[in-house]
């Protein structure tokens, strides 16, 4: 393979001999300091890009994109308002809910809970529950049962509760009865009909749901509570939420996926920044080390540099052999670094090696993603480091004095 001469006199002073294995010892550890950071970046960026991802397709797949509320008398036809929202630009889908909260018991356990009135057949328009269900059906909530009313419950609540499809709950709301002596609280024996797990945590240990006219009744309300809207864009959100009260008049509320999670994802953008920042660091050591190599290097060669001076070598060109040192020291590292951390990525998402506590974060492993425009900022970020501790050095190897270095040879 044909180098040119600056190429060349570079490669041979990075091979060093006997006598400056030493500086070849520095020149492996700045490779080696270059590959870990570029690595350590590759994977932390994958890290909080799969954790926001994996959220977000979490949260927008338990619930809508937009939820519409209605002042004054609310949603008092929910049938018409489904159906004119349904006409709305990008929304594939619309059904109407009520919420409240109540307390389940079973023979073993109770747990507080969140009841969703739903309407079975338009639910799974505007949210993953159907593909969800692990156990029974969503449809069954309309059917009774031995004359009960069905409830279909997450994965984890029944796991606390300790009952299966077929087991019978009995309900507790706040919405009470009048009797003579005080307001008793209004209970209800409910039998489970179905099971789901939506992979949230929040939805999976806390929400029950069951047909919306008999939510409505249990929690003492004549109309749902809002609209929920699944678009065909999830980040087209806000500006369609605008959109809403713009074409339907001021009576109508919106509040969109984005705006009800924006504390979270705010903390993760601003944890993915700084980890960055931090991790980016240990690049900037190893651009140090470059610096230190290179200046030795220059010291330790100032007598081949003056030969080279002598001979007729411009100062460019000897500015250019000590850059282009730098440069495949910065090369190397940061491909072996890219090599390394995208092996990395793959296996611990491919085998899902790290835990967490799914309480805290809401999902039960980490999944790591890189996406391409990090990867490619890292390597260019990484190489332009690189280049910078070359300029320092370099300019230092092309003043030097020939006169003055081979005074003492």
């Amino acid at each position: 393979m044909n180098l040119s001469f600056e190429a060349f006199v570079a490669t041979r002073y990075l091979l060093a001999r006997r006598k400056q294995a030493f500086i070849s010892l520095i020149s492996f550890i700045s490779i080696l300091g270059v590959m870990v950071g570029v690595m350590a970046l590759l994977i932390a960026l994958a890290l909080m890009t799969g954790l926001q991802g994996e959220l977000r397709d979490r949260i927008v797949g338990s619930s809508a994109h937009v939820y519409v509320f209605k002042a004054g008398e609310g949603i008092r036809d929910p049938a018409a308002e489904v159906a004119k929202l349904r006409q709305l630009p990008h929304v594939i889908g619309a059904a109407s809910a009520v919420i409240g909260q109540g307390l389940l018991t079973s023979g073993q356990a109770q747990a507080p809970v969140t009841i969703k009135g739903i309407d079975p057949s338009l639910e799974p328009s505007v949210t993953d529950i159907r593909r969800a269900m692990k156990a029974g059906s969503l449809d069954a909530v309309r059917i009774k049962p031995e004359g009960m009313d069905g409830l279909v419950l997450g994965q984890d609540l029944a796991q606390t509760l300790g009952v299966h499809v077929a087991d019978t709950v009995r309900l507790l709301t706040t919405e009470g009865m009048l009797s003579p002596f005080a307001l008793l609280p209004r209970t209800r024996t409910l039998k489970v009909v179905g099971i789901f797990s939506l992979g949230l945590f929040e939805f999976d240990s806390a929400y029950a749901l069951m047909d919306l006219p008999v939510a409505e009744r249990l929690l003492g309300k004549d109309h749902p509570d809002f609209v929920q809207l699944r678009l065909d864009d999830m980040f087209s959100a806000p500006a369609i939420s605008t959109n809403i009260q713009e074409t339907l008049g001021l009576e109508y509320t919106t509040q969109d996926w984005a705006d009800m999670n924006k504390s979270l994802f705010s903390a993760l953008k601003l944890e993915k920044m700084a980890i960055s920042i931090t991790i980016g660091l240990i690049v900037m050591v190893a651009a140090l080390n470059i610096v230190a190599s290179l200046v030795l290097l220059v010291m330790e060669k100032s007598r081949d540099i003056a030969i080279l001076k002598t001979m007729g070598s411009p100062a460019a060109s000897i500015r250019r052999i000590f850059m282009l040192q730098g440069l495949i020291i910065g090369m190397v590292g940061t491909t072996a670094g890219a090599i390394a951390g995208c092996t990395l990525i793959y296996i611990l998402d491919r085998y899902r090696l790290i835990h967490v506590p799914i309480d805290v974060y809401q999902i039960s492993y980490v999944p790591f993603t890189l996406m391409p425009l990090d990867f490619v900022t890292v390597i260019g970020a990484a190489l332009l480091i690189c280049f910078v501790a070359t300029i320092y050095p370099s300019r230092q190897a092309s003043r030097l004095d020939p006169a003055q270095a081979l005074r003492y040879q």
